[in-house]
């Protein structure tokens, strides 16, 4: 519920900047301040999902992000102060996303682990494409303001539900020089954690994948000076951002009825399938194409369920939070970068040509990342499910 609200929101807001000031850069910087806080609140939060109960951190968070989002939506709001409540949204959201997948292996079981995550993925992707096709609608229906409230009561719905249908559960216990949670810090989480992830090949590589979303981003960073140099609306910008999220919810699910080895050989080449679409948008395709384009895409970013599955389970549970808070920063990180530079490029050169150099680059960069994971082993059968 809360993922529809947040599309609601990054519609809306994608709308009312590009309304305000006409620029691309403007539009895709506002964007990309979704992904960057990550990059304090990943290191710095996410070790909060190991020393306190995750169903309670989850909906403490959501109630906060209820009234921040609120506060967004007061009409005439500068957007600088705009600004800074959605950097605020973003930062708190860390150890929130963290707890919850942390909480996931949890509550299923490591045997029923990834088919969960694939679906859960697959929801989350689908809730996507909802609040994206419904977000344009709604701004031309009800404005932006509107648009921000729903948010807000989303984020409410969410706390509710966590906290009426996920049992409580014990924060795990801790073994090694930190001990329990009670002694532990958010530094020696930090440092534990990044040297977890820094040691292990197969643990940098999958984060490397995971971060290859920075380039096929592009799409969606410019999905408003796109659809506007396509001679479309707000309602065709939602269905732009809903195209990748589409292909991805179907892509999910079909990588999710796969064995385990068949997946992780898959790994590669769905991920150079994420990119390989977009390099087509170099010969400025008609909105139809444009659409079924992005829609391959998001089915090959399917491999974010592999690689995010393969992760966690290759880290203990005590350890979870924090290792996936640090591979949420990175991921964020590349996306924020990718959406910012992305609209940067776009400036100086047309939608269509800088969409298709993003996914050129990825191309280049996914084929260097799976050199490495075939380097580390990645492509044999199994990962082990927890570490020492």
């Amino acid at each position: 519920m809360s993922i529809v609200g947040d599309q609601f929101a990054r519609v809306a807001l994608s709308v009312l900047v590009f309304d305000r000031t006409g620029s691309p850069a403007w539009t895709a910087l506002t964007y990309g301040l979704t992904f960057l806080p990550d990059l304090v609140g990943g290191p710095l939060l996410s070790g909060l999902a190991d020393r306190h109960p995750r169903r309670g951190l989850m909906v403490t968070v959501d109630l906060t992000r209820m009234l921040l989002v609120a506060a967004m939506a007061v009409p005439g709001a500068p957007l600088w102060v705009v600004c800074v409540l959605l950097v605020a949204v973003q930062l708190i959201g860390a150890p929130a996303n963290a707890a919850r997948g942390a909480l996931l292996p949890a509550v299923l079981g490591e045997d029923h682990y990834p088919a969960g995550q694939a679906v859960m993925q697959t929801v989350t992707q689908a809730a996507m494409v909802l609040g994206f096709a419904g977000g344009g609608a709604l701004v031309a229906t009800i404005g932006t303001s509107g648009v921000l409230l729903a948010d807000a009561g989303t984020f409410l719905l969410s706390a509710t539900l966590v906290w009426w249908l996920v049992r409580p559960r014990p924060v795990p216990e801790a073994d090694g020089p930190s001990g329990s949670a009670a002694r532990r810090t958010w530094w020696t989480d930090l440092t534990h954690g990044a040297g977890l992830v820094w040691t292990d090949l197969r643990l940098r590589a999958l984060v490397l994948f995971a971060c290859a979303s920075g380039f096929y981003i592009a799409g969606e960073a410019l999905a408003v000076p796109y659809a506007d140099a396509l001679g479309g609306g707000a309602v065709l910008v939602g269905f732009m951002f809903a195209a990748y999220a589409a292909g991805a919810a179907a892509g999910m699910l079909l990588v999710a009825r796969l064995p385990l080895p068949a997946r992780l050989r898959l790994l590669s080449p769905l991920a150079l399938g994420a990119c390989v679409p977009l390099v087509v948008c170099f010969t400025d395709p008609h909105l139809v194409l444009v659409v079924l384009l992005f829609v391959a895409s998001g089915a090959g970013s399917a491999y974010q369920v592999i690689a995010s599955t393969s992760f966690v389970l290759a880290v203990p549970d005590e350890r979870r939070g924090q290792a996936f808070g640090l591979a949420v920063t990175a991921l964020r990180v590349a996306q924020g970068l990718g959406v910012m530079l992305a609209g940067l490029a776009a400036e100086v050169a047309a939608p269509h040509q800088v969409v298709g150099s993003a996914g050129l680059l990825g191309v280049l960069a996914v084929l260097a990342i799976g050199w490495t994971w075939r380097t580390a082993g990645g492509h044999a059968h199994t990962l082990n499910a927890s570490r020492a």
